[in-house]
């Protein structure tokens, strides 16, 4: 019990079964109120139309009719719930057995002696008759008070249904609710003792607990890859420092006995920072602050600015740089950081290609999302490296000795990601094609 006081969930469940008995009982009271006032303008109507009836004796036939009236009513089997008695100008009963002080006229509750019961109260209606008589016919509220107590009844126990069937539904809506959220605590609890692969389950219903679940899994996803990402950049970097810090301590130990030693060590220390300023460039793309910051950019002239400015420096290493680019393509992102991405799909390009080697940067969009390709008729990558040639450090086989950290394409796919697009891998027959997918800026 100390559980279900302290549970959110049947708390809920509680206190919607309490609102629910709540509604009934004021629906119930309201009920009970409109049949009663119902019950009683039923019961005068009859009251004042037997007094009618019996005014019209009167009318037609004097005293002794409506005495004879009365003493037939009286006898019958059928009327017993009326009540009669006619009272002459001193206040004498003259005729019925109502036995009740001479009352006011009009209609209302009167008082009379029961001859088992005692006093007891009817309804009445009080009418003056000509010769100075006054005629009272009364309705003994005895079956009114029956019906009452029995519409009480009535709604008693369906109140103790509804509040036993709440109860029950409190528990066992309550249960429903606390099993949802056990199932998502679980999940966080398992994750919290290192199992990363648990994930909150998703059932086909689609509710809010659903929705809450897969957003849940959405998020676990992502951190898992991040968590991936940084276990895998930490043993590359492991891995890709131990070289270039091994040539490093070698130049050091050679410096003033072997010529060129300290500017060979330079280099290899400037590679080193190199690398390390690419991982703290990836990262601050992948932090995912950036998109405060887009504005619309025009993706057409920034992608020929930059053709432009590169071909000079293809011609010299015998390449050839050439640019197909649709025109008034905007899309919204960071200026520098398209550009970075661009300029690093060229440089891989050149980097990974010999001379004669054609390069051709393409631009081309449709009504949501801008594509710009660097495709070369170079060696190209087998199929089975395409994907990981994206990852940090990768490089296949035929670049291990070009210069270059293997981070190039991964800036690339931290920028799409960053700007919600996507970087693809195909064969260009011969050679590689990557395209990068940006959504367009609003027109």
């Amino acid at each position: 019990m100390p559980e279900v006081r302290s549970s959110a969930a049947y708390r809920i469940a509680f206190a919607y079964s309490a609102a629910f008995a709540l509604a009934v009982v004021l629906l119930g009271f309201a009920m009970y109120l409109v049949a009663d006032a119902d019950f009683r303008r039923q019961q005068d109507g009859l009251v004042r139309q037997e007094a009618a009836n019996l005014a019209q004796e009167y009318d037609e036939g004097g005293l002794p009719d409506i005495a004879s009236a009365i003493a037939t009513r009286e006898a019958g089997s059928s009327i017993k719930a009326f009540g009669y008695a006619l009272f002459d100008r001193s206040g004498r009963r003259i005729a019925g057995s109502l036995d009740t002080p001479r009352p006011a006229h009009g209609l209302g509750t009167i008082v009379f002696r029961d001859p088992i019961e005692g006093l007891d109260s009817a309804r009445a209606e009080t009418r003056d008759l000509r010769g100075g008589y006054r005629l009272v016919v009364a309705r003994d509220t005895e079956i009114m008070e029956g019906i009452d107590r029995t519409i009480v009844l009535l709604f008693g126990g369906a109140f103790v249904l509804v509040i036993a069937f709440g109860v029950v539904g409190a528990l066992v809506l309550g249960g429903y609710l606390q099993r949802r959220l056990d199932g998502i605590s679980g999940v966080a609890r398992a994750i919290m003792a290192g199992d990363m692969a648990q994930r909150v389950p998703v059932g086909a219903r689609g509710d809010e607990f659903d929705a809450v679940g897969a957003a849940l899994n959405t998020m676990l996803d992502r951190i898992g890859q991040l968590m991936d990402n940084l276990r895998q950049v930490s043993s590359d970097v492991a891995h890709d420092l131990r070289t270039p810090l091994l040539r490093l301590r070698n130049q050091l130990e050679h410096v003033g006995t072997v010529e060129g030693a300290a500017a060979r060590a330079i280099e290899q220390g400037d590679a080193v920072l190199a690398l390390f300023a690419s991982l703290l460039r990836i990262a601050e793309v992948e932090g995912g602050a950036l998109a405060r910051t887009f504005v619309p950019v025009d993706l057409s002239f920034l992608a020929t600015e930059i053709a432009e400015s590169f071909a000079p420096a293809f011609d010299d290493g015998g390449r050839r740089l050439i640019w197909a680019v649709a025109p008034d393509i905007a899309v919204l992102g960071d200026r520098e950081l398209i550009a970075q991405a661009l300029v690093n799909l060229l440089d891989n390009a050149r980097l990974h290609t010999p001379p004669n080697t054609r390069i051709e940067i393409k631009l081309i969009a449709d009504d949501t999302m801008a594509r710009l390709s660097v495709c070369d008729n170079g060696p190209g990558v087998p199929l089975a490296d395409h994907a990981r040639i994206l990852q940090r450090f990768a490089r296949g086989e035929a670049s291990r000795t070009t210069p270059g950290n293997g981070l190039g394409l991964s800036l690339v796919v931290a920028v799409a990601t960053a700007h919600g697009g996507t970087v693809a891998v195909a064969d260009n027959d011969p050679g590689l094609c990557v395209t990068l997918t940006l959504p367009r800026a609003a027109r």
